[in-house]
């Protein structure tokens, strides 16, 4: 009778290959031999399961005809040259130690990498990115500035230049990498036993150490300094925005390139103007009579420019009244040709509160005109 490898591997005839792979690796370490409650039957017929389910052709022909056939076998328990690693050569490999508990394939697929000649450069650490606020005032946001501003980072080493170590001294070879700036390490894994080719953790990767570590930096080449940059803020920045300035972070240890700084704008709210965008929205208090008679009105936008305006006859006082062009520059340059958003003024009517007799009389007979 044939056997039903999906019900062996716990997986339906609609299974992905991820989800046969999966529940593979979980019944392959789960009756591996070598733990202390496993099975070597069922681990063999997992195995050979997994082997004709993983194969596009073989599960095909098992779907179709229930067994696979010649120059397809299905019995290959214990066989990894055909576990799907057979085009590396098996150097360096031993995949007959399923056993270990954890698994990196991270791990796997780097020294697979170096395996086909890749060669594991040496790495530097970058220093970190940084964040900081800066506060502007609805003014500052409206004209742009330029800023500088200072904040404590670690930047290079003045002594050392960055090196980490005395340069007059000199370096001499590593001893535990015999200068190769890579060590080998032997792992046990869930596949087995895996030669790994790691960075040497005691030149960093250099194949050589110094004589004499800088005694300022502490052979970390950089220190903590005090840092001035020069911000430049276009008119019409809007709260929230980041300026982003290029290595202007914090510094690697030991020549890591450095960070990038960001600079995260914080508009102050306003007294007189609320802004939207590239709009501002403001209250002006006008007496009765201006606004019926239609006089000027006196006006001062956020840039501090005085102009006036006048209410036209039949103005519902309910709506704002917009004067365009009197908004906050639309950001993205020091020049005005983006133009500016428009202000929406709210009036407030001032009503007297008192009438004289005269005045009375006066409103009376031009409510009987209007």
């Amino acid at each position: 009778m044939a056997k039903d490898y999906y019900k062996i591997l716990g997986v339906t005839k609609m299974a992905t290959e991820d989800e046969i792979k999966k529940a593979y690796r979980k019944l392959a370490h789960q009756h591996h031999p070598d733990k202390s409650h496993g099975n070597e039957a069922k681990f063999k017929e997992v195995n050979e399961a997994y082997q004709i389910l993983s194969n596009k052709e073989k599960r095909a022909q098992y779907d179709r005809f229930g067994q696979v056939f010649e120059g397809a076998p299905a019995g290959g328990a214990g066989n990894w040259g055909d576990f799907g690693f057979g085009g590396f050569g098996g150097e360096g490999f031993n995949w007959q130690g399923f056993g270990a508990d954890n698994m990196d394939f991270g791990d796997i697929f780097e020294t697979i990498f170096e395996q086909f000649g890749g060669r594991k450069r040496q790495t530097y650490t970058q220093g970190s990115d940084i964040e900081m606020t800066q506060e502007l005032t609805l003014e500052e946001a409206f004209s742009g500035l330029k800023r500088h501003i200072s904040y404590q980072t670690y930047d290079v080493c003045g002594h050392c230049e960055g090196l980490g170590y005395e340069k007059s001294h000199g370096l001499k070879t590593c001893m535990v990498c015999q200068g190769r700036g890579e060590v080998r390490i032997e792992r046990k894994t869930f596949f087995g036993n895996i030669s790994q080719v790691k960075a040497c953790t005691v030149c960093n990767g250099r194949g050589q150490i110094p004589n004499k570590t800088c005694s300022v930096c502490a052979g970390k080449g950089r220190v903590l300094k005090e840092k001035i940059v020069n911000i430049e803020i276009a008119p019409g920045v809007e709260d929230g925005q980041i300026i982003k300035i290029r290595g202007a972070g914090e510094v690697g240890e030991r020549g890591g390139g450095p960070g990038d700084l960001y600079v995260i704008i914080k508009v102050k709210p306003h007294g007189i103007f609320e802004r939207r965008k590239t709009d501002l929205y403001t209250t002006k208090e006008v007496k009765l009579l201006d606004a019926l008679l239609g006089k000027k009105i006196n006006c001062e936008d956020v840039s501090g420019e005085k102009f006036q305006i006048v209410i036209p006859a039949g103005f519902n006082f309910q709506e704002k009244m917009k004067v365009a062009g009197r908004g906050m520059p639309r950001f993205g340059s020091f020049s005005s040709a983006l133009g500016r958003g428009d202000l929406y003024v709210t009036f407030n009517v001032k009503l007297p509160k008192h009438l004289s007799v005269k005045a009375k009389k006066l409103l009376e007979d031009l409510d009987r005109e209007l």
